[in-house]
């Protein structure tokens, strides 16, 4: 299935969306071979400047400044990924609180698998209220998030009231498509938009409480293994496609599983900045395999990557 579509450009970046840049030309004067540096030239030839460089602005050679250095960012356009299956994706800018996506990324949900883990996480540790978990619970916690255990997210979601944390989330994050399947946190259904703001639930501090967020979001950038290295590692999809100045700041969490009941994967990737939200969903022919969809998710963010200075 190939979705195209070209959204209004929306600039969730971490720095400006790339513009002509402009510099100031030095006024033509008695001072400007000082000011530029030039050397003595012959008798009609065109000046040049002290470290050999031509710049043209009519009869004179001129220096202009050096760009500053590109920064990478995410901006909303037209994204084409030739995906068998279903895939969404949606996009947050954390600043306007704006979205984009995919056309169907409001009506069409799939099922959250671990990506959820987060919610599980940090619902425990806001009803701690003033409580202190014990090393034996913060360890498991840890486990859940950086190798995505399912033992310890069942039971974090026995703990913390089974369906009771699903209609939590939905209600303090604010989800609008998002719904919970009885006694099953992996089969939760969420929209690719209502991902992102779950995301941003936990991002702004919402989700864990002020105590708890950072400690959340520094356990999502240490999840841990790809694809290749073991069947429970979580770091791949959008992370392969951030650069590593970007991909330091990202945290992520992930959720996948071969569901036999409708003989498809279904792969989803989430992840934060500080200016963005981007959440991908999919869900596949089982023949396919798991690398898959985090390429789906990868290719997803490829295209969304933009360079500004």
């Amino acid at each position: 299935m190939r979705l195209c579509v070209t959204m209004p450009v929306v600039v969730v970046t971490v720095a400006v969306a790339a513009v002509a840049v402009m510099f100031a030309v030095p006024s033509v004067g008695n001072r400007v071979a000082d000011a530029l540096h030039l050397r003595d030239t012959p008798a009609g030839a065109a000046p040049i400047l002290a470290d050999g460089r031509l710049q043209g602005h009519g009869n004179l050679r001129i220096a202009t400044q050096p760009a500053p250095p590109t920064q990478p960012s995410l901006t909303a356009h037209e994204v084409s990924v030739d995906a068998k299956g279903f895939y969404s994706w949606a996009l947050l800018d954390r600043q306007s609180g704006k979205f984009a996506g995919s056309p169907n990324y409001i009506s069409e949900t799939n099922s959250t698998e671990s990506m959820i883990k987060i919610w599980l996480t940090a619902d425990y540790l806001r009803l701690l209220g003033t409580k202190q978990p014990t090393a034996q619970r913060l360890t498991e916690l840890s486990r859940m998030i950086r190798d995505s255990d399912d033992s310890a997210a069942e039971d974090i979601y026995q703990v913390n009231g089974r369906n009771a944390t699903i209609k939590r989330m939905i209600s303090l994050c604010g989800l609008t498509d998002s719904s919970a399947v009885n006694g099953w946190w992996s089969k939760t259904e969420m929209s690719a938009r209502d991902a992102v703001r779950l995301g941003q639930c936990v991002a702004s501090g919402k989700a864990a409480g002020p105590k708890w967020t950072s400690w959340v979001l520094s356990e999502m950038r240490q999840v841990r293994g790809t694809v290749a290295q073991q069947p429970n590692g979580g770091r791949w999809g959008i992370i392969d496609a951030l650069p590593q100045e970007l991909a330091n700041d990202v945290a992520i969490k992930n959720g996948w599983t071969l569901l036999y009941d409708d003989n498809n994967w279904h792969v989803n990737c989430l992840a934060i900045q500080s200016d963005w939200v981007l959440s991908v969903l999919t869900r596949y022919p089982a023949k396919l395999g798991k690398q898959y969809g985090a390429d789906v998710c990868k290719q997803v963010t490829q295209q969304l990557l933009t360079t500004s200075s």
